[in-house]
C-alpha cells in the first residue's frame, strides 16, 4: 500500500461546493489534493441558479467575469395556475449591488470552477474514491481507491467531505442527517421549445385540484441558448424509480435516480396539460429522474474533519439555494484552514467558529425551501425586497459568532453582517472611481480606517492602531483608508496618509456613498475578513479594542 504525506488538506467531492474550497485553498497557498470517484464531470444540468452573492464570492476568488460570460440573466418568472397568468415576478437587487441573478449549468461552473483550480497547479483526481479515514490529534489518515482498484493511504492535516447527499465523510464522522423526503418524484431534462416567453424569465405554471392542492406541476428555469431551458416536472406512474433507488442502501432519497429517463414524448405531454402557449420540444440533451429530501446534520464538523455541501444539508431546489449554500460554506471554511495551517497563526477556536457560523445558515434554509416548495413562495410572509435579498442570499450574516465583535445597536452594517459595496472611491493615479469590492479584491484581512485624514484622527493615533493592527495579527491584517468627501481629501490623498513608517493605500469617497452605506458619520474603523463579512466595527478607532478582536481570530498576542 502506498503512503504519502504531501498534502496539508485531502478534499472529497469535485462539485462545484469541493472545487470552491480546492481553489480557495490552493490560491491562498495551502497544498491540497482533490478527489472524486467520478472518472469525468457530469454533463447535467442539475443546479442551475447562481445568486448574486456567489457572484460576489466569484468576484474575490477572480472568476466572476468568466461566469458571466457563460451564463444568461435571470430576470424573473411567470407564475400560472391552470392557464391563468396569477403573477409576475420581477427579480431586482439594490443598484449598490453589483450583480444581478444568473442562471448557468452545474455542468459549466464546474467546468470554470475547474479551470480556475489548474491554475494553481490542482488538477482533480478522478475515478479516486475516498473509502475511510481516521483521525488524530495531529492529522487524518485516509484510505483511498485508485482508478486502477489499487489503495492508496493518504496522511493530511485536514479533510474536507464535499461528497455529496451519500457522503462518506458524514458517515464516517458519525453524524446524524435528521430529516424526510417528499413522496413525490420528478423529471428533469434539459430542452428547446420554441414558444415566445421572454428571454430571462423562468415560468412556474400548476394545475390545482377542486379542494385547491396542486396535482400537476412544470418549472422551466432559462438555460445559455435559444429557447433552451432546464425543466422539472412530476413523474408518471410508469417512469417511477419507488423501490429502486440510490437511496436504499443509506436511507436518503435525494437526487438523480437510476433507470429509464423520460423521453421527449413524456416532456411534450407536459408541456401539452401545462405551458400557457402550445409549444414544441426538441432538442434535448439529458433527462433523468429525481428525488427530493430535507436533512441537516448536527454538527459541520469533527475535529480535523469538516462537511460541506450536500454532505451537510439537502432540501428542495425551491429558489435556487442548495448549490450557492454549499460554496459559501467552503468559501467560510477555506480561510479558517488556511490560517490554521500555518503553524501558530490561528486562535485554537477559529476552526469551530465554522460550525457556529454556517449550520444556523443551512438550517434557515432547509427549513425556509421546505416551507417554499409545499406552501408556494409568493405566501412568503417577508415583503417583497426582503424576500428578494434573502433569496440572493445577501442577508446572510454571522452576528452572534464567536470571532465577530457583538453587533450592537446603531445604523448600518454590524459586525457579522455582509459588507456592502460601493461605488465612487477615487484613488491619486486611477482616473476612474473604483468600487469598494475592487479594493478589496486579492485581499484577505483588511482593516478599513474612514476619515482618518489629516485632522480626522491622523498621528499618533492612527500611528498606534495601525501598529496593533499589524501585531495582533501577525502582519496579516492589511489597512486602507477611505477618507470622507470633503475639500481637503483629494490633498491628503495625493500627498499619502503614513502611519507608524507605513504608507497607506487612501481611497476618497468622493460621491458619499461608503459614508452612507456604511452609516460611518465620524471616523470609523472596519475589520473585513476574507469572505467579506464584517468581522468587528469601532466607533472611533480603538486600538485595545481592535486587539480583543483580533485575539479571537489569530494567535499572535496583540498590544
Amino acid at each position: 500500500m502506498a503512503h504519502t504525506f504531501a498534502t496539508d488538506v485531502l478534499v472529497a467531492g469535485a462539485g462545484p461546493v469541493g472545487l470552491t474550497a480546492a481553489a480557495e485553498l490552493r490560491r491562498r497557498g495551502v497544498s491540497c489534493r482533490i478527489v472524486d470517484r467520478l472518472p469525468a464531470r457530469l454533463p447535467f444540468a442539475k443546479a442551475v441558479g447562481i445568486q448574486p452573492r456567489t457572484l460576489e464570492v466569484w468576484d474575490r476568488m477572480g472568476l466572476a467575469r468568466a461566469a458571466m460570460e457563460a451564463a444568461v440573466p435571470m430576470r424573473g418568472q411567470y407564475l400560472y395556475i391552470n392557464g391563468a397568468e396569477k403573477a409576475r415576478t420581477e427579480l431586482s437587487v439594490p443598484p449598490e449591488v453589483p450583480y444581478g441573478f444568473a442562471a448557468l449549468p452545474q455542468y459549466e461552473t464546474e467546468r470554470i470552477l475547474d479551470e480556475h483550480l489548474g491554475r494553481f497547479g490542482t488538477a482533480v483526481e478522478r475515478g479516486t474514491e475516498l473509502v475511510s479515514f481516521s483521525q488524530d490529534a495531529h492529522g487524518v489518515t485516509c484510505r483511498l481507491r485508485t482508478p486502477s482498484g489499487a489503495e492508496e493511504e493518504v496522511r493530511t492535516r485536514f479533510l474536507m467531505g464535499c461528497d455529496g447527499a451519500h457522503s462518506i465523510v458524514r458517515k464516517g464522522l458519525g453524524l446524524t442527517f435528521e430529516g424526510g423526503a417528499f413522496a413525490e418524484e420528478y423529471m428533469l431534462a434539459d430542452v428547446r421549445v420554441d414558444w415566445d416567453l421572454p428571454p430571462g424569465y423562468a415560468l412556474r405554471a400548476m394545475h390545482t385540484d377542486g379542494a385547491g392542492a396542486v396535482d400537476d406541476v412544470l418549472v422551466c428555469i432559462p438555460l445559455p441558448g435559444r429557447g433552451r431551458y432546464r425543466m422539472s416536472m412530476m413523474v408518471p406512474p410508469e417512469l417511477s424509480t419507488a423501490g429502486r433507488t440510490e437511496a436504499a442502501s443509506d436511507g436518503v432519497a435525494h437526487g438523480l435516480q437510476t433507470g429509464r429517463g423520460p423521453e421527449l414524448a413524456d416532456i411534450q405531454a407536459v408541456l401539452d396539460r401545462l405551458s400557457p402557449k402550445p409549444t414544441t420540444a426538441f432538442g434535448i440533451r439529458w433527462t433523468s429522474v429525481f428525488r427530493i429530501s430535507h436533512r441537516i446534520v448536527d454538527r459541520y464538523g469533527d475535529g480535523r474533519v469538516f462537511v460541506a455541501g450536500d454532505a451537510a444539508h439537502i432540501h428542495p431546489p425551491t429558489g435556487a439555494q442548495g448549490m450557492n449554500t454549499g460554496i459559501q460554506d467552503a468559501w467560510n471554511l477555506a480561510w479558517k484552514i488556511a490560517l490554521a495551517v500555518e503553524d501558530g497563526a490561528a486562535h485554537p477556536g477559529l476552526l469551530a467558529s465554522y460550525d457556529a457560523e454556517r449550520r444556523p445558515v443551512g438550517e434557515e434554509v432547509v427549513g425556509r425551501t421546505v416551507r417554499h416548495a409545499v406552501e408556494g413562495m409568493e405566501n412568503d410572509p417577508d415583503d417583497p425586497a426582503t424576500l428578494m435579498l434573502r433569496e440572493a442570499q445577501l442577508l446572510v450574516g454571522y452576528r452572534g459568532s464567536p470571532i465577530v465583535d457583538p453587533a450592537g445597536e446603531g445604523r448600518g452594517p454590524r459586525p457579522g453582517d455582509r459588507a456592502p459595496d460601493c461605488e465612487g472611491l477615487t484613488e491619486r493615479i486611477a482616473g476612474y472611481p473604483m468600487r469598494l469590492y475592487d479594493v478589496l479584491r486579492e485581499r484577505e484581512h483588511v482593516l478599513l480606517l474612514y476619515g482618518a485624514g489629516a485632522g480626522a484622527g491622523a498621528g499618533p493615533g492612527l500611528d498606534r492602531i495601525v501598529r496593533t493592527a499589524r501585531d495582533s495579527s501577525g502582519g496579516r491584517l492589511e489597512v486602507c483608508v477611505v477618507l470622507a468627501p470633503e475639500a481637503d481629501a483629494q490633498a491628503d490623498a495625493d500627498a499619502g496618509i503614513e502611519a507608524d513608517a507605513t504608507l497607506l493605500p487612501a481611497y476618497v469617497d468622493s460621491r458619499g456613498e461608503f459614508a452612507r452605506l456604511y452609516a460611518a458619520g465620524e471616523p470609523t474603523a472596519f475589520v473585513i475578513r476574507p469572505d467579506g463579512y464584517l468581522g468587528a466595527r469601532f466607533s472611533p478607532p480603538d486600538p485595545q479594542a481592535l486587539a480583543a478582536h483580533l485575539a479571537a481570530v489569530f494567535a499572535t498576542g496583540g498590544d
